[in-house]
């Protein structure tokens, strides 16, 4: 049995009866541990605390291995951010520059540039085009986006199959650059005259990423897709959609129109 001395605990004492000093406010009560709650948490404590440290004395090694591994892990990975990712990221981006810079001129030409898309692809003026970029900088944020700006490039130089095979590679958490590439790829498909692909790409490209820019364009051109198929109660759901959620949009200028083909 413990025996647990409350402080402050005043017992009442006999009326009349002389307080002699201080001491006479205070008593020991007895408690039995089967009647205390607080002896029984304390108790309890105890032997976790002691399991725990038996556990930890058997096993120190093993815990102290464990936590040397997750150290080195996090060492290990600030020190490749530092000094192995981040300059080959710096290094990918700095050779992808001229290519760029070519794509970004044919796409600003007021005509279709077939050369420049062609020294984008394959390089010019002794940099990298964006071919070598895939290849040499496997892995890297560069060589990733490089894989988007040559599907861009074969779809515009009419290499369609080429354009589909690279822009399927490409991966991107920016929602907007991946509605464009799947937009994209339903293009390649619809030139290649696979208009039912075509459509399931128009259709997921419109999904992808609700705003006003990408979404009414590529509904417009699922609609059109699956009038071409005579698919008409999708289309005029698509079409429906640019009237009803995108009216300002350009591509609901002639909606009513649409509408009227897919009734």
């Amino acid at each position: 049995m413990a025996t647990y001395n409350k402080r402050g605990y005043k017992a009442p004492k006999p009326e009349g009866e002389k307080l002699e000093n201080v001491e006479d406010l205070e008593q020991d009560i007895n408690v039995n541990e089967k009647d205390s709650t607080t002896a029984t948490v304390f108790n309890t404590l105890d032997e976790t605390a002691s399991r725990t440290e038996e556990f930890i004395a058997k096993n120190q090694n093993i815990i102290l291995s464990v936590v040397g591994g997750i150290a080195l892990v996090v060492a290990g990975y600030l020190l490749y951010s530092k000094f192995v990712s981040g300059p080959k990221e710096n290094e990918a981006a700095s050779d992808m520059f001229q290519a760029q810079q070519y794509f970004k001129q044919a796409v600003e030409g007021t005509v279709a540039n077939d050369s420049l898309y062609n020294l984008a692809l394959n390089g010019g003026e002794g940099k990298q085009g964006f071919l070598d970029i895939i290849e040499s900088h496997s892995g890297t944020d560069a060589g990733n986006l490089a894989e988007y700006y040559a599907g861009m490039s074969f779809l515009n130089t009419k290499q369609f199959q080429k354009a589909i095979d690279h822009l399927a590679k490409f991966k991107s958490d920016d929602a907007f650059a991946n509605a464009i590439a799947i937009g994209a790829t339903g293009d390649a498909y619809a030139e290649l005259k696979k208009p039912e692909q075509a459509l399931e790409f128009y259709v997921k490209a419109a999904e992808s990423n609700k705003n006003g820019m990408t979404t009414p364009r590529f509904l417009l051109k699922a609609g059109q897709t699956a009038l071409t198929l005579n698919k008409k109660a999708d289309a005029l759901k698509y079409f429906t959609d640019i009237k009803d959620n995108f009216s300002t949009a350009p591509e609901a200028q002639n909606i009513e129109a649409l509408i009227g083909l897919a009734q």
